[in-house]
């Protein structure tokens, strides 16, 4: 499996406290299946997005891990003006490794109107935007068919790992079986944070989907998706809706 959602870095935001977390989620996300995890530090109004700081981090990382998982840097991309104004003027300052594809976090207290506007001008940039824990955002939830929206306005969808499997509560679950159901659903992440609570575990949500929709689909969205996603290349399994 590929993860490409993790706050695997260590003392940069709210995920890994130390180095000793950082290398306790390797292991964990190791045995548990995953080969590549793409680290995704915040970039909000809390945590600084320092790329090139970043990337030597990570470099720090694949040297105390070893060989396996691999790595790649990307970013949890507050949707803000701000933001979205830097990633229009360099639009790789904050994608996935080399790649055009962009996690974009929606804000938990308001959506603004100019969202389609804003995630077109990144499209027509040559970004993709990857939409991260869409039936988390208690917004959101009130009203999922805006994610069938921007789906079909171009941008992919991320569901987090565990959301599956009850861990954000019974709306944040019923929203993504019902993103399942319409098949609006591209990616499962861990988002993980630490080795307790927030695991970077996806096997028992791979197992989840397979049962939601089938072993392709949950396979295409642990596998096939996030590869294409690391290497650059379009996402295989993207049905329109």
């Amino acid at each position: 499996m590929i993860d490409i959602h993790c706050h695997i870095l260590p003392e940069v935001d709210d995920g890994a406290r130390s180095w000793e977390i950082a290398l306790a989620m390797c292991t964990m996300a190791r045995e548990d299946g995953t080969e590549h995890i793409v680290a995704t530090p915040h970039s909000n109004d809390v945590y600084f997005y320092d790329r090139p700081y970043l990337t030597d981090l990570l470099q720090q990382l694949r040297e105390k891990a070893g060989h396996c998982p691999q790595f790649s840097l990307g970013c949890d991309f507050h949707f803000s003006y701000e933001n979205i104004q830097d990633a229009l003027e360099k639009p790789n300052q904050f994608t996935i490794g080399n790649t055009p594809y962009l996690l974009v976090e929606f804000s938990d207290y308001s959506l603004p109107p100019t969202i389609e506007e804003n995630l077109a001008k990144l499209i027509n940039v040559g970004l993709r935007p990857i939409i991260t824990h869409p039936e988390r955002n208690p917004l959101i939830q009130r009203n999922p068919a805006r994610v069938l929206d921007w789906v079909r306005g171009g941008s992919l969808v991320q569901v987090t790992g565990n959301a599956l499997t009850g861990r954000w509560g019974k709306t944040a679950q019923s929203v993504a079986q019902w993103l399942f159901e319409r098949e609006a659903v591209h990616f499962l992440a861990s988002d993980g944070h630490n080795v307790d609570s927030r695991k970077p575990c996806l096997s028992k949500a791979r197992d989840a989907a397979a049962e939601i929709a089938s072993e392709f689909v949950a396979e295409a969205l642990v596998l096939m998706n996030p590869r294409a996603v690391v290497n650059g290349d379009p996402v295989p399994y993207r049905p329109k809706i």
